[in-house]
């Protein structure tokens, strides 16, 4: 995985029926950093993230990863440009089992010759080996391998936000955007997730991107953080600064003066 990207968000604007969702944001993400997105409900926080999927498209501003820009791309090349995404309304496949949803997260990698695939050759069989090995290592590295066989709709609610993030990142992504990672969840699958996320950010050398209301959780795993509300920046620095911000005390703290 290439740790040489940064993702680079400037002027980004959005508006729905005359509404500023997004309002002139702009920051940066560093390579290996764990960036976190905050802000009270509709502040524009998974705006951002549909616009960087490219899911939506923005009135104004531009989004370049790598170097590359995103607004180049349709919205089924970004995971190619190396990003992957969780969302906040768990998007698995419920009745096929958590090794077929993170085959599935493999899309990606897989060759894509018919006649190959039908004749299943040599170099067909190896390609196929090297995706089920990658998908263990994921298996191994979330720790659920408990649930390998088991149906999606089967598993807890915790355990489906495992396997989320585990398809997401057979993906191989260099950068990913969490969606409310630990919402649902309790204080020890939320404890598990911070575990979690910081393995992924050491042992495979992914990008965070998290939109979070657990500051609890913001305070583990976050480098920097981003507050936003009603479209516009309020404040970027680090967990302490953005929460002594009287401007984000005001608007998501509910602090007043």
């Amino acid at each position: 995985m290439s740790s040489a990207r940064t993702l680079s968000v400037k002027n980004l604007s959005i508006e729905f029926g005359g509404v500023h969702a997004v309002d002139d944001v702009s920051f940066d993400v560093e390579p290996g950093e764990t960036f976190a997105i905050i802000g009270p409900n509709g502040a524009g926080k998974s705006t951002i993230f549909n616009l960087i999927s490219r899911l939506y498209e923005p009135t104004n501003g531009t989004i370049h990863y790598g170097g590359q820009n995103l607004l180049d791309l349709p919205a089924h090349r970004v995971v190619s440009a190396g990003i992957g995404r969780t969302f906040q309304n768990i998007e698995l496949f419920e009745h096929a089992t958590v090794l077929q949803n993170l085959l599935v997260g493999r899309h990606a990698h897989m060759h894509r010759n018919p006649f190959s695939n039908f004749l299943f050759w040599p170099g067909v069989r190896k390609r196929e080996i090297e995706h089920r090995e990658k998908v263990e290592d994921i298996i191994d590295l979330l720790e659920i391998t408990q649930y390998r066989d088991e149906r999606i709709a089967d598993l807890p609610y915790g355990a489906r936000k495992n396997v989320e993030l585990a398809r997401a990142l057979c993906a191989e992504p260099t950068l990913l955007l969490l969606d409310e990672p630990a919402s649902g969840l309790n204080n020890e699958e939320t404890d598990d997730i911070s575990f979690y996320l910081d393995d992924v950010k050491h042992d495979l050398g992914v990008t965070l991107v998290m939109v979070e209301h657990d500051m609890n959780l913001v305070g583990q795993v976050a480098d920097r953080v981003m507050a936003i509300n009603h479209g516009k920046l309020l404040a970027i620095g680090s967990p302490d600064e953005v929460r002594e911000n009287p401007d984000v005390q005001s608007a998501y703290l509910g602090v007043t003066e």
